[in-house]
C-alpha cells in the first residue's frame, strides 16, 4: 500500500483534532529545505538560481527541528537543492523521526546508494526519489545522461535494505500519455511503494518557463494518463489522497490551501507557498497571521494562481475533503488497497 496505515490513523487523528479544535488555517505537510545545493541543474527548478551566499548556507539539525515543532504538521518533506548533500540529513532525519514525524526525504537518487548506512529502517522514514519518466525522458528533463540508472540502481538498493522508497514525478506539458502509462508500469514491476505525481507549475525562478501546464491542459492530460488506473486495469500504487487525483483530472473542483504545506528555509518561512517567492517571515505564526491568504488561490485572481494544480496546495484540500462523511469510505478503502 502506499500509505501506511500507521501514518493514515495519526495524520486522520490529527485533521479530526484541528476540526474539533476549530482551528480554520492549519499546516499538513512542512517542506523543510536545509539547504537549496543541488548537484543537478534541472531546467524545471529554480533552487540553485539563489545566490552564491545563499547557496552556501544550510539549517542545523536544531533549526530543524525547531521548525517541526512551531509548525506542528504531522509530515515532514525533505526537498531541496539535495538535501543528502547536507552534512548532518542523517542527523535531521533521526531527530525528526525520534519526535513522530512522518518524513519523505526527497532525493534524485545520486547520492543515495552510498548514505543508506547513515539511515535506520523506520515506519516514520520514506526515501522519495525524483523520477520524472523513462531512461531518455529522465535524463533529459535532469539535463544529464546516466542519472535514471542510478536513481533506478538507489531503489533497488533501498528497498533491499528494508526502507520505504517511493518516487517523485512531475509531469510538463507535451508528456505521452502512453509513455507516462509505460513508465508508472515500470515503477510497479520495480516494487516502489508507492508513486506521488503533480503537474508542472511555473516556480519563478525555473530556467524553462515554456513547459509549464494551464489547467485545462492538465485535466485533460491526467484523464488520458490515469485512464486505466481509474478503470482498474493496473497496479498502479500512488501515495496519494484518492480526492487529489479527482481533482487533476477534473472531477473534483477545490480551492487551494496554502498554508498547507508551508515551505522554511535557510530564508525562514516562505509567503505565500513553495511556489510563490514574495517574501519569508520569521515565525510560522507570523506567515498566518501577517499574509493576506486573499490574495491567492485561483478565486482570488490573482494570475499567478489562476493554473496551479499542484500537489502542495491542493493535496491539503483533498485531505480535508476526505475526512467529510460521505468520503471517509473512499479514502480508507484507498488506503488499504481496496480500489481507487
Amino acid at each position: 500500500m502506499a500509505i501506511h496505515v500507521q501514518q493514515a490513523v495519526e495524520v486522520g487523528k490529527y485533521l479530526v483534532t484541528q476540526r474539533l479544535t476549530g482551528r480554520k488555517r492549519f499546516p499538513l505537510v512542512l517542506m523543510l529545505e536545509p539547504l537549496f545545493r543541488c548537484n543537478l541543474a534541472c531546467t524545471g527548478c529554480g533552487k540553485i538560481q539563489h545566490p552564491v551566499e545563499i547557496l552556501r548556507q544550510q539549517l542545523t539539525p536544531e533549526q530543524c527541528f525547531a521548525a517541526a515543532e512551531e509548525c506542528g504538521a504531522p509530515i515532514v518533506s525533505i526537498p531541496g537543492g539535495e538535501p543528502l548533500m547536507h552534512p548532518q540529513i542523517d542527523q535531521i532525519v533521526a531527530g525528526l523521526v525520534a519526535r513522530r514525524k512522518y518524513v519523505y526525504l526527497c532525493t534524485n537518487g545520486l547520492l543515495l546508494e552510498k548514505n543508506l548506512e547513515k539511515f535506520t529502517p523506520s515506519p516514520y522514514l520514506t526515501f522519495m526519489v525524483h523520477l520524472d519518466g523513462l531512461k531518455e525522458h529522465h535524463d533529459r528533463c535532469v539535463d544529464r545522461e546516466g542519472v535514471f540508472d542510478k536513481a533506478v540502481a538507489a531503489i533497488k538498493a533501498t528497498k533491499a535494505k528494508g526502507f520505504r522508497i517511493n518516487t517523485n514525478t512531475t509531469i510538463f506539458e507535451g508528456a505521452n500519455p502512453q509513455e507516462m502509462q509505460q513508465f508508472f508500469d515500470f515503477l510497479t514491476e520495480l516494487g516502489v511503494d508507492g508513486m506521488t505525481v503533480s503537474p508542472g507549475y511555473s516556480y519563478e525562478w525555473a530556467p524553462d518557463q515554456d513547459h509549464f501546464l494551464k489547467q485545462a491542459q492538465t485535466r485533460d492530460l491526467f484523464r488520458q494518463i490515469l485512464a486505466p488506473y481509474r478503470a482498474g486495469k493496473t497496479g498502479w500504487n500512488f501515495n496519494h489522497n484518492p480526492f487529489f487525483l479527482d481533482f487533476l483530472t477534473g472531477e473534483k473542483d477545490y480551492e487551494c490551501t496554502p498554508w498547507g504545506s508551508p515551505s522554511y528555509s535557510v530564508l525562514g518561512w516562505q509567503k505565500p507557498c513553495y511556489l510563490l517567492n514574495e517574501g519569508h517571515y520569521e515565525s510560522f505564526q507570523a506567515l498566518l497571521d501577517q499574509t493576506d491568504w486573499s490574495q491567492y488561490g485561483r478565486k482570488s485572481g490573482n494570475p499567478k494562481c489562476a493554473d496551479c494544480m499542484v500537489h502542495c496546495g491542493y493535496e491539503p484540500t483533498a485531505a480535508i475533503d476526505a475526512m467529510q462523511p460521505q468520503n471517509m469510505m473512499r479514502a480508507l478503502g484507498s488506503v488499504l488497497g481496496m480500489g481507487s
